[in-house]
């Protein structure tokens, strides 16, 4: 094993969940805003999507400009824990059937990759900032 590689296992050890947990919790505001029905009240589809986009900035300015050295996996984390409780929250996981595990899969999938592109431009503030 070389100087830059961990053993197996550490990699997880060495994230910061409570970052993680919050910043999955930032993005339950989209749903709160749902249930409290303040996305009718403001109106669809303009709320959710200045929700997800306000979500995405404040992903991306909290780990950009901070040190976080693994920012991509970080908010990927952050993304699928976030589908996590949406699915758990939502009910479908507790309905089964494969229309709803297909829906279950590609939530986790949307929210995996939302997790991905906010990191990517997070390391690209990083580097702007020239954080390694």
């Amino acid at each position: 094993m070389t100087s830059n590689q961990q053993p197996p296992g550490s990699l997880l050890h060495s994230l910061n969940w409570l970052l993680i947990v919050g910043l999955a919790a930032i993005a339950l505001i989209r749903p709160l805003f749902s249930m409290v029905g303040l996305s009718d009240t403001l109106g669809k589809p303009a709320t959710p999507i200045v929700l997800t986009v306000a979500i995405s900035l404040a992903w991306v300015l909290i780990v950009g400009l901070t040190q976080v050295r693994r920012p991509v996996l970080t908010l990927v984390l952050a993304g699928l824990l976030y589908g996590v409780v949406a699915v758990a929250t939502s009910g479908l996981a507790l309905r089964g059937g494969p229309a709803v595990i297909f829906g279950s899969v590609s939530i986790l999938i949307t929210n995996l990759l939302w997790g991905a592109a906010c990191g990517l431009l997070a390391v690209l503030l990083q580097r702007l900032r020239g954080v390694r």
